[in-house]
């Protein structure tokens, strides 16, 4: 998940994107341990700040088995890497580089059969986006994930595409509607977007707990979507099976912040592009998105967004 950074009006254009560079895209896949494989390899010579010795893990890869999902994945994540170093010339080639390899595998099989394809093509989109805003591109930026969102809206990355367009021109804008909640007029609202397998959601807990407390009797409502995800506590589960475990999650652990039935909506998080967990968008008593960030977001940050709004 995202590290949490401090969320000012004019924020840039490139820390909204990459806020959301290090988002898992397949949440389920965090229930089954992996492998190690290419992914892995990559991801621990990026962590120990080596983007040359990344590279070179990928350069023998690819000799010694060719192009797969499982390369294209790994090689987003040093475009990732790079961009979230402001190297927008590598960031955009290995960009770039995974898309138009990602375009050739679909003319033989869908997006979606395995997850790999899927995370690296969404990541390359994320990418060239994220550098054409950190260019000061942003019209162009917003005009290319229109046209990407367009283009993949049948498959699972259309909401990860659809987030980093919001990334852009969400806040100042009225506030999307929520399927099975009103957002109400002339009185501020949190929306904190949560799911089942979420830890990141946990954590944050105390968070709500504490802006809750202060601002709920001012007049601040809490609403906490989610949504289904075909599993529950790491097995796949029937929507029956898994609403229940949503509804044990939600007594369980945020028994104190819900009020009234739980929303269950997977149109919602297409909507406001929740590809990240947690979510959280602020809006104010006229409408308007004030604050929309994918990640953790720490107490001192949140609070000083909601402050605003009073």
């Amino acid at each position: 998940m995202t590290d949490a950074r401090k969320n000012t009006e004019n924020r840039s254009a490139l820390a909204l994107v990459i806020a959301s560079l290090s988002v898992l895209a397949y949440p389920a896949l965090a229930q089954v341990a992996k492998p190690a494989g290419i992914i892995e390899t990559v991801n621990a010579a990026l962590a120990a700040g080596s983007e040359a010795g990344a590279l070179q893990q990928l350069r023998s890869y690819r000799a010694a088995r060719g192009v797969t999902p499982e390369y294209l994945e790994a090689e987003s994540w040093l475009a990732r890497a790079e961009l979230s170093s402001r190297r927008y010339p590598q960031a955009e080639q290995f960009a770039q580089e995974t898309y138009d390899l990602a375009v050739g595998f679909l003319k033989n099989r869908p997006l979606d059969r395995e997850p790999h394809l899927p995370t690296a093509l969404g990541a390359a989109i994320e990418v060239e986006a994220g550098v054409l805003a950190a260019q000061g591109r942003r019209a162009e930026a917003v005009s290319y994930l229109q046209q990407q969102e367009s283009t993949y809206a049948a498959t699972s990355i259309r909401t990860r595409i659809h987030k980093n367009l919001l990334l852009l021109t969400l806040e100042g804008k009225p506030a999307p509607t929520l399927a099975g909640a009103t957002i109400p007029r002339g009185q501020p609202a949190l929306i904190f977007f949560w799911a089942h397998w979420c830890g990141d959601c946990k954590t944050d807990i105390p968070v709500l707990a504490r802006i809750k407390a202060e601002f709920a009797p001012k007049g601040l409502k809490l609403i906490f979507p989610t949504q289904r995800y075909g599993y529950a506590a790491g097995v796949d589960a029937t929507p029956p099976v898994e609403l229940a475990y949503i509804e044990r999650i939600r007594e369980s652990l945020y028994g104190s912040l819900m009020e009234g039935p739980t929303i269950v909506n997977e149109a919602n998080f297409t909507r406001y592009g929740a590809s990240t967990i947690p979510t959280f968008v602020l809006i104010d008593r006229q409408g308007i998105v004030r604050l929309y960030y994918p990640g953790v977001l720490e107490y001192a940050a949140l609070r000083g967004r909601v402050q605003q709004l009073f």
